[in-house]
């Protein structure tokens, strides 16, 4: 029995592997290591298809598998951290919800604040486009509805720029709750929207060929170089608004 087509499951497994990591620093509010985690278990997300596909193992197994692990790092992940951004929002960060579900089931008022839950919305909505997403065959050279790990990507740079670039107006805007209650919305309605959107897959190097990779691809570097992690929800802007101008090229 070949050890080949073995490869890609693998590295699925190790973006599995990394989304449990990030999760149980999510839990415990350590969302730069989260975010690390989460970052590297999309590289391996990247690479499995790849691999897949130059080794020639591509397989049924390997698509439900994939899916699996991305319900967990680019689902679940940034579902509890949005909870626990709302929380912080609402000033509700330390409160004990142990306590309050054995309060519950004793039979006293449960006075859990169920604001936060919102942001769980993220992981439902993740799971109902991948699920989607294994059903449809025609979402071969195209996505449809924005895939879950570029709103992964937007969920997990908020924190980060809360840590790491000191701005007081992002910091207000991304601690306000109705903005992350109306991110939240947004990202769900993104997810399953059928709104179609180019792949990052070159079939040859043709400027022509491919002038809204290259120009999204020219336009990100800049970006991300001029606005560090705030750059990332103006690149899947920038991604959106450039899949729509070329739609008549995506098929």
């Amino acid at each position: 029995m070949s050890i080949k087509r073995h490869i890609p499951n693998i590295v699925t497994l190790l973006n599995l592997f990394s989304g449990c990591i990030a999760l149980i620093f999510a839990v415990y509010g350590n969302f730069i290591a989260a975010a690390l985690f989460v970052f590297l278990g999309i590289f391996f997300d990247f690479f499995d298809g790849l691999l897949a596909r130059k080794l020639n193992v591509q397989s049924p197994l390997g698509i439900q598998l994939d899916s699996l692990a991305d319900l967990v790092t680019s689902g679940v992940v940034p579902g509890v951290i949005m909870f626990k951004l709302i929380s912080d929002s609402i000033g509700t960060s330390n409160f004990n919800y142990a306590d309050s579900w054995t309060s519950s089931l004793k039979g006293t008022v449960l006075e859990m604040p169920f604001l936060p839950l919102i942001g769980l919305l993220i992981a439902l909505a993740s799971a109902y486009r991948l699920a989607k997403f294994n059903l449809d065959e025609d979402q071969q050279t195209y996505f449809k509805g924005l895939p879950v790990p570029a709103n992964t990507l937007v969920i997990m740079s908020l924190p980060l720029i809360l840590e790491y670039q000191n701005s007081d107006l992002m910091n207000s805007i991304i601690i306000n709750k109705w903005f992350l209650i109306g991110l939240t919305l947004l990202s769900c309605y993104l997810l399953n929207s059928n709104i179609k959107l180019f792949a990052l897959k070159f079939k040859n190097w043709s400027f022509k060929d491919n002038a809204v990779r290259y120009v999204f691809l020219i336009l990100s570097v800049v970006l991300l170089v001029v606005l560090q992690f705030a750059a990332i929800p103006f690149i899947i802007a920038l991604y959106i608004i450039l899949s729509i101008l070329d739609r008549k090229n995506i098929h």
